[in-house]
């Protein structure tokens, strides 16, 4: 009986090359091929290691269709590593599917844990740590977006999302609108590089503030819960 391979979930830094782990790179090594989002990026990140490793991009648009491949190499012995272009992989993330297709195959699937914009975000946001809702990426639409947002109103933990630069000015007097303008906002973008920013601030003045924040990129947005 031929023994199954490992899924490696092995999270990668979210911007300074210095922050990957000494056990990512030793898994990054040792698998026979690493799956990733973008292989430029991971390109990138294996030569500054100088790790040579066969790559295959998977996404949201070819996920489907790759994943009976990556099951058939799991099933026959060959072992694999997850990465994502930054951080802990299938969160928010397509890997998710593959991670779940892996568990119901009885596929063997190992954390191998390290940078979170998520949590580097909320542990230096001052805002509550004890209890927090994640919700992703806020929907495009706008109706379905005020939707999500009424959604979590009432959430009494830190509420986390992503939300990206060009967008960030139109959800900005929404959450206002309807969270309320008083709660606590922070805005976390570049975590760990160069021009690494955290905006601290509430909704009511966020519009204001984001005129002086520069609007490149994806945010970490953190908002106060509900105390009422």
């Amino acid at each position: 009986m031929i023994e199954r391979g490992t899924l490696y979930i092995v999270s990668t830094p979210i911007g300074n090359m210095a922050d990957i782990t000494l056990r990512a790179l030793d898994t990054l090594k040792a698998v026979n091929l690493i799956v990733c989002e973008d292989t430029r990026r991971t390109r990138g990140l294996l030569t500054h290691y100088q790790i040579s490793k066969p790559l295959l991009s998977y996404n949201d648009v070819n996920k489907e269709a790759r994943t009976p491949g990556l099951l058939s190499k799991l099933s026959t012995g060959q072992s694999l590593a997850l990465v994502s272009d930054a951080g802990t992989p299938a969160i928010s993330d397509p890997g998710f599917y593959l991670v779940r297709q892996a568990i119901r195959q009885g596929i063997n699937v190992v954390p191998i844990p390290g940078p979170s914009a998520i949590l580097a975000a909320l542990v230096v946001s001052g805002l509550p740590t004890d209890r927090f809702l994640f919700v992703g990426f806020l929907s495009r639409k706008s109706g379905r977006r005020r939707t999500q947002i009424r959604s979590f109103a009432a959430e009494r933990g830190t509420i986390i999302f992503y939300e990206t630069a060009l967008r960030l000015p139109k959800v900005a007097p929404v959450l206002a609108e309807i969270l309320g303008p008083g709660r606590e906002v922070v805005l976390a973008r570049e975590l760990t590089k160069k021009f690494e920013q955290v905006v601290r601030t509430d909704l009511e003045n966020l519009p204001e503030i984001l005129k002086g924040v520069p609007l490149k990129g994806e945010f970490v947005v953190l908002v106060s819960g509900n105390t009422q």
